[in-house]
């Protein structure tokens, strides 16, 4: 015997829902405010990117976006909007996250940012062996040197070198690193003595503009003091690299990471100067407190922990 329902007005399940691929596509358009950015993000084109916002437009009944030729903006329904889908798709992730751990297996995909220098030299190598473990995972690394706001850019964990942390963000420590000053020995032949941080001044030092840092200072400490030194330089770059290679050709001083400088120092290719004075550059994973309760991005965070600790980063063991 059939049952029917009568009273109020009964919806079907699902009838007039918004899909939860449409929320996520609608979550990359509005933080890259276009369909292009969108569209290479998903792997998919603008064309199909326009048909599921305007389908989802459609079924809320409502205009998410202002557009013009050059600007693509939230409506305050589409901020509203957001809110709810960030809401959904969190609980999606987090009802699939569950149940394929009590399976005994990660799936889903974790978007992990992290500076070029240690990105290519170290975190690469522990991401690939993460990858072996967990095959199923969607893995997403992106290198970059520029501060990143971990909500707007989509990024599960971010990988930072420095104890500059974003206070707002949960922060787990990594591994210990410190940036060290380093020279040449046939640059130190022919220039000034070099005994204090005073000395400094009469020298090059390469400076790097990396991750919002304040350009042509260095803040040094011998574990009691802090000492903020103003530099005078003729040479600076955004890259770490670039700055270690002039470093190696002798044309100044450089504030460079333990690990970066431990191979050229070990063959004499760098001198240690100033050893008492150093910058506390711990390696921190950093994430938020939604990221916090998903099961494979703790996961990825405890293996990195047992990952450094195991396979320590030059000059860590002992000296630090």
């Amino acid at each position: 015997m059939k049952i029917l329902l009568a009273g109020k007005s009964y919806q079907k399940p699902l009838q007039g829902w918004p899909s939860v691929e449409d929320l996520y596509v609608f979550i990359s358009v509005a933080r890259y405010e276009g369909f292009g950015r969108a569209a290479i993000e998903l792997g998919q084109s603008p064309s199909y990117i326009s048909k599921r916002i305007a389908i989802l437009e459609k079924q809320l009944e409502t205009r998410l976006f202002f557009r013009t030729n050059r600007v693509m903006r939230l409506t305050p329904e589409g901020e509203k909007a957001l809110e709810g889908a960030l809401h959904v798709v969190h609980e999606m992730d987090s009802f699939l996250n569950n149940f394929q751990q009590w399976r005994g297996e990660l799936t889903g995909d974790l978007t992990v940012a992290c500076s070029f220098g240690f990105g290519q030299d170290y975190l690469s190598d522990a991401i690939a062996e993460f990858m072996t473990r967990h095959p199923s995972l969607n893995i997403k690394l992106m290198l970059s040197d520029r501060d990143i706001d971990l909500l707007q850019s989509g990024t599960d964990v971010d990988i930072r070198v420095g104890d500059d942390v974003n206070h707002t963000y949960i922060a787990r420590k990594l591994a210990a690193n410190r940036r060290i000053l380093c020279a040449t020995a046939d640059y130190l032949a022919r220039s000034r003595p070099l005994e204090t941080l005073d000395d400094l001044i009469d020298h090059s030092c390469l400076i790097i503009n990396e991750n919002n840092n304040t350009f042509g200072h260095w803040t040094l400490t011998d574990g009691e003091n802090k000492i903020v030194c103003r530099l005078n330089s003729h040479y600076s770059s955004n890259s770490g690299k670039v700055i270690l290679n002039w470093a190696l050709k002798s044309h100044g001083i450089a504030l460079r990471s333990a690990w970066d400088v431990a191979p050229y120092l070990s063959e004499n290719q760098l001198l240690h100067v100033l050893p008492q004075w150093y910058q506390e550059a711990n390696i921190w994973a950093v994430y938020t407190q939604r990221a916090s309760e998903s099961p494979r991005i703790k996961v990825f965070i405890d293996f990195l922990v047992d990952y450094f600790a195991e396979k320590s980063l030059p000059m860590m063991k002992g000296k630090l």
